[in-house]
């Protein structure tokens, strides 16, 4: 075992429940150990999430060190959740999980996120079709106060303000965001004039096995999507492909290379929670956007994956190559040969984010106050039943914001010491 803990906080989580009564769990949040101080139990069996990462290479944490950060689900079993990037005498982990989610003011009733609760519960409800998220993709962002506006004429004059925690899981490394359109989302939402949601479930980003492009808006049909019988959802996924690292990132002797504008993912999200009828308990519609990836699509690469990193060393036969910027600070102006996609050195691991908070909608007065949804939030009722997940919304109609809503995190990079591709 790696050395005892140097810090547990014992925070008690608002259950998000599976079926079965409701129960209130802790969370050992802690440098290292696993011993089930705080009431957890280290002995709960571990869902399909947990344990799966190991260090790679470059990572100087153990397993032992990562899995200590942990947090009992409503189902009783073991997941993954929010951690730093470095642990115990700065080792490192090599990914960051996003904002530290103890500063969000819903925090106290919220607790640590469970990564992987709505893909645990695909497992009972479709085990044939099962949706695997690897552990570094995993995202929180939150923000307190920010101003949401009524929709119509209301939000001339009128404003409401609201604390917002979000998770998405957004990995920007690998194949799997070409043509894997589900990914789990999370949603804490608490606002002046009454409406609250507690919200996790199966988002389905656009049409599976397809993106759209950034530079050309172009569909791209990158392959089949698993799960195969993934549901087409709204919104789209907006991913970097080969034609915008020539148009932007590989540029003429003069010119200067654009990584914003080669380089940028932007998930558009759209997803409501039904009730059994099909009609919308709530709704929102986060964009989730990424600032220098480490992969973008090219079909001519294995797995369709191209690294930027790659093309810092690259020059096409017309002599456009990667000018300045990010290239030229990583490699010192060519003079440091051999730095890899996943090495700490590279400028392009996804840990500059943001999120576009856009319409939050509420239609639930006189409904009860907790639903349970199948994985995908589909089947609301007010009974639990196998498989579901519990939501919590508010009693109450509301509707919040739009497009072009407030950006939390546009400041933040989350990058730091070893933070590194796979993230």
């Amino acid at each position: 075992m790696t050395a005892p803990f140097v810090q547990v906080l014992r925070l008690a989580l608002r259950p998000l429940a599976f079926a079965g009564a409701p129960v209130v769990l802790l969370l050992a949040a802690a440098c290292g150990g696993g011993d089930g101080a705080g009431g957890t139990d280290p002995d709960a069996p571990a869902s399909a999430a947990f344990g799966i990462w190991s260090p790679g290479p470059f990572d100087t944490c153990t397993k032992e060190q990562h899995d200590a950060y942990f947090v009992v689900g409503p189902d009783g079993k073991k997941y993954p959740t929010w951690h730093p990037p470095t642990g115990p005498g700065g080792c490192t982990f090599g990914h960051d999980h996003g904002r530290d989610p103890r500063g969000s003011d819903l925090f106290g009733s919220v607790g640590n996120i469970p990564f992987g609760l709505a893909n645990e519960a695909l497992l009972v409800t479709d085990p044939a079709n099962p949706r695997h998220e690897d552990h570094v993709g995993h995202k929180v962002e939150w923000e307190n106060d920010i101003e949401l506006r009524p929709g119509g004429s209301a939000g001339n004059f009128l404003s409401v303000r609201c604390d917002v925690l979000t998770k998405l899981h957004q990995g920007t490394h690998s194949k799997d965001a070409f043509t894997n359109n589900v990914h789990e989302i999370v949603q804490h939402l608490k606002c002046s004039d009454g409406s609250e949601m507690g919200i996790t479930m199966l988002t389905a980003i656009g049409n599976p096995g397809e993106f759209r492009s950034r530079c050309t808006g172009q569909v791209i049909q990158a392959g089949q999507a698993t799960p195969l019988n993934s549901p087409r959802g709204g919104g789209v996924r907006i991913i970097p492909e080969r034609s915008c690292v020539e148009r932007h990132m590989l540029v003429a002797d003069g010119q200067r290379s654009d990584y914003g504008a080669a380089l940028h993912e932007n998930w558009e999200t759209s997803q409501s929670i039904r009730r059994a009828d099909g009609s919308t308990i709530a709704h929102f519609n986060n964009y989730y956007q990424v600032r220098r990836p480490s992969r973008y699509y090219d079909p001519t690469q294995p797995n369709n994956v191209g690294r930027p990193m790659a093309d810092c060393y690259a020059t096409l036969p017309d002599g456009r190559r990667a000018r300045g910027g990010d290239c030229a600070a990583a490699t010192q102006d060519g003079s440091v040969t051999g730095i890899t996609y996943d090495d700490p050195r590279s400028p392009f691991n996804g840990a500059s984010r943001f999120v576009d908070v856009n319409g939050v909608e509420v239609n639930n007065a006189g409904g009860p106050e907790f639903w349970y949804t199948d994985a995908y939030g589909r089947n609301g009722q007010p009974q639990p039943f196998p498989g579901s997940v519990r939501q919590r919304v508010s009693r109450n109609n509301s509707d919040l914001g739009g497009f072009g809503g407030p950006v939390i995190g546009n400041t933040r990079d989350y990058g730091g010491p070893g933070v590194r591709a796979p993230n």
